[in-house]
Order: C-alpha cells, then sequence, then structure tokens
C-alpha cells in the first residue's frame, strides 16, 4: 500500500542528487546568496543614521564669497577637497525657502550669482525658519558637491544636514 510513496521518495531523491544537477543547485545557492546580500545593502543603506552635525567635528571653516570662488576656479579640485567633509560657512543669508519638513538657505555671490544651498532638517527646521534675508549666519554641514549648470550659468554648492552654528 504505501511502497509507491516510498518509491516517489527514492525517484526524487535520486534526481535530486545526480551530477547533472548539481551546476543548477550552484547556481542556485549562489543566487540566494546574492540576493540576500542585496538586501542587506539596501536594508543598511536605508535605514543608515547619521550624527547630528551640531556634534560632528569640523573640517574647514570658510568664508561663504571665498568658497564660491574657489569652486569657480577649479571646479573638480574643490568637490575633491570638500565632499562630503563637514564645513562652518560664514557668510549673508540671501534667500530663505521653506517647506513642511524642510529649509533650504541660500548664499549667493552678488557679482556671479552663484549660490551655497544649505538644506536644514526637522530637527534644525526652528533654527533656520527664525533666519532673516540680509543676517550674517554661520553654518555647519556637510558639503555634497558643487555643480556648474551650463543652462543656468552658475555655480551651486549643495549641503546637506545643516544646523546653524553658534
Amino acid at each position: 500500500m504505501f511502497k509507491h510513496c516510498i518509491f516517489a521518495k527514492a525517484f526524487a531523491f535520486q534526481i535530486m542528487t545526480t551530477t547533472k544537477n548539481k551546476p543548477w543547485k550552484k547556481w542556485l545557492i549562489a543566487a540566494l546568496v546574492v540576493l540576500l546580500s542585496g538586501v542587506a545593502a539596501i536594508w543598511w543603506i536605508f535605514t543608515e543614521k547619521f550624527d547630528d552635525t551640531k556634534k560632528v567635528k569640523t573640517d574647514f571653516t570658510v568664508e561663504a564669497v571665498s568658497f564660491i570662488k574657489e569652486f569657480q576656479q577649479n571646479l573638480k579640485t574643490a568637490n575633491e577637497k570638500y565632499a562630503e567633509k563637514i564645513l562652518v560657512v560664514n557668510g549673508t543669508v540671501a534667500q530663505i525657502e521653506t517647506v513642511d519638513t524642510t529649509a533650504n538657505v541660500k548664499m549667493i555671490d552678488p557679482v556671479t550669482g552663484d549660490y551655497i544651498i544649505f538644506a536644514f532638517q526637522e530637527q534644525h527646521l526652528a533654527e533656520a525658519k527664525a533666519l532673516r534675508e540680509g543676517q550674517p549666519v554661520s553654518i555647519k554641514g556637510s558639503c555634497s558637491s558643487g555643480v556648474y549648470s551650463e543652462i543656468l550659468g552658475v555655480t551651486n554648492i549643495s549641503f546637506k544636514r545643516c544646523a546653524v552654528n553658534k
């Protein structure tokens, strides 16, 4: 009565252990390992936390207009020097743009129109909203990069995770 079940199990076991199927098993295991590694990497990136910028050690302190001029003179060298570094930039607020959970503060070179844009996040939003255009300020943040827009004809330098430096 149960002989057919035993035969089926033995046959299935024989199919799974033949040499013809070993490369297939290896590819399946390799694909699973790659898939799990990808999922782990994506999870790590999306859940990454950063220290509060106010508490992080400053790498450079610069004046806004001279900082912009450094990017105008040699964009590549300036990006290599400042990208992903914590900077304190001293200058005058030219424009403030506020949205629900973020605020952007701009410092503009009055001669060329080139600018630095600082993105404030939720924990420092009140500080950014308290700023006024024309006010001298010191802002601390992580420099993302500087780019030249051929369409607009200006260089813009962006910062992330910013806070007012007191």
